[in-house]
């Protein structure tokens, strides 16, 4: 490739970051895919932007797949190129998108594990035994309390909790601000972290979870603060931020029927996002229809 290539890329890069405001995790699964274009665009002797066609982006997408990376990370893959060869064009380095019309393998759909009510109750109901459980419980029940992402509770400050109101302002995708309610239970932990948070946290920080050194907790250490509490008091079920979302969705629709509602809740830009919520609950519901209906018992 042209010797300015990569540093197209990390403009991309830039721009993803700092306009588009997405999390460092998929900047870096971008960065990944269009490093791995040029690697391909080496292989193939494509000397310039210019040169690729769709033919090219389709036999990119057909070796990743044929090297075992799975259709949803086909599927991003294209995604990465489709926004980056759009901005491209932008910056008028090309005259057309060939992965506009790409499209990857079919994958097959995968319903979000959940874990039942009593679990949840079952995880939450153990006493902290000193203040960073305190704040592990505090944030476990913000999780499941109000379906957040592990990074808009990781980027929550002070200010965003209104415990008087019961609710907590978030920075969810694409910077969309959203309020969301939170729970009496999670307010009671939160409240109770709180105060035990200045035995760790300097006068000036603004964050809501803080770590042993005082700075704000990040997504690694959130991440490994739930498997901990979940090794210890958990159902045995790896326990992750998502997992909790997820859960959350589930038993709010299961009461609620209010599919537009629980999308508001989640931040969903498009509400097919949230209706695999909806095939969980069919699910719940065939369930209980196996176990309750007599046409429907099996015999032994």
């Amino acid at each position: 490739m042209q010797p300015d290539a990569g540093a197209w890329i990390d403009r991309y890069l830039t721009h993803l970051h700092s306009e588009r405001r997405l999390s460092p995790h998929t900047t870096g699964n971008y960065a990944r895919d269009l490093r791995a274009l040029v690697e391909f665009c080496d292989a193939s002797r494509i000397s310039c932007w210019r040169e690729l066609d769709s033919g090219h982006v389709r036999s990119f997408a057909a070796h990743a797949h044929r090297d075992g990376l799975g259709p949803r990370s086909v599927a991003r893959r294209l995604s990465a190129l489709r926004g980056f060869f759009g901005y491209l064009m932008r910056e008028q380095q090309m005259a057309a998108n060939p992965a506009d019309d790409i499209r990857a393998p079919k994958a097959a759909r995968r319903l979000p594990k959940t874990l039942d009510v009593d679990q949840v109750a079952g995880l939450l109901e153990p006493t902290p035994e000193d203040a960073l459980e305190q704040r592990d419980l505090a944030i476990i029940e913000l999780l499941y309390s109000s379906g957040l992402r592990l990074a808009e509770l990781a980027g929550l400050d002070l200010t965003d909790l209104d415990p008087d109101d019961r609710t907590v302002r978030v920075l969810g995708k694409g910077a969309k601000t959203r309020v969301v309610p939170v729970g009496r239970k999670a307010v009671a932990a939160v409240t109770a972290w709180l105060r035990l948070r200045p035995q760790y946290a300097g006068p000036g920080s603004a964050a809501l979870f803080v770590g042993r050194n005082g700075r704000r907790l990040g997504p690694r250490a959130i991440q490994l603060r739930l498997r901990r509490w979940s090794a210890r008091h958990g159902p045995g079920i790896p326990l992750h931020p998502h997992l909790l979302r997820h859960s959350f969705a589930t038993h709010l629709l299961e009461s609620s029927r209010d599919l537009r509602g629980v999308q508001e809740l989640l931040g969903h830009a498009d509400i097919s996002t949230t209706q695999v919520y909806t095939h969980l609950d069919f699910q719940h519901l065939a369930r209980i229809y196996d176990q309750a209906h007599p046409r429907a018992r099996r015999r032994k």
